[in-house]
């Protein structure tokens, strides 16, 4: 995949369209992807031992991987690259060239 937990992407479809926000967690075989803030669904609980009041509870839902692009160190979306420096493959920047690990 081309987005990776804790990387900063910005958001290219949906009602979230052009939030920029930070990855939580990565779901390769759903090929989904959970951000911060974005998808937020709101879900009705029963009340419980643990939640004695029930409720709505609200929560980010997991986005399609193809909806996100990953943002480099000038801010800008851009697409990746896979390199090899030094014997190590590493994620590139197509726009500044610049290798995303080190920009985080």
């Amino acid at each position: 995949m081309h987005v990776k937990t804790g990387d900063t992407v910005k958001v290219l479809r949906g009602k979230d369209r052009g939030t920029v926000a930070k990855v939580l967690k990565v779901l390769p075989k759903k090929e989904t992807v959970l951000v911060e803030g974005v998808n937020i669904v709101t879900k009705s609980v029963k009340p419980s031992e643990e939640n004695r009041t029930g409720g709505f509870t609200r929560f980010e839902s997991p986005i399609h991987a193809s909806k996100v692009m990953v943002v480099d160190s000038e801010g800008k979306a851009t697409r990746i690259a896979h390199k090899e420096v030094n014997g190590k493959k590493v994620r590139v920047s197509k726009k500044s060239g610049v290798t995303i690990e080190e920009s985080r």
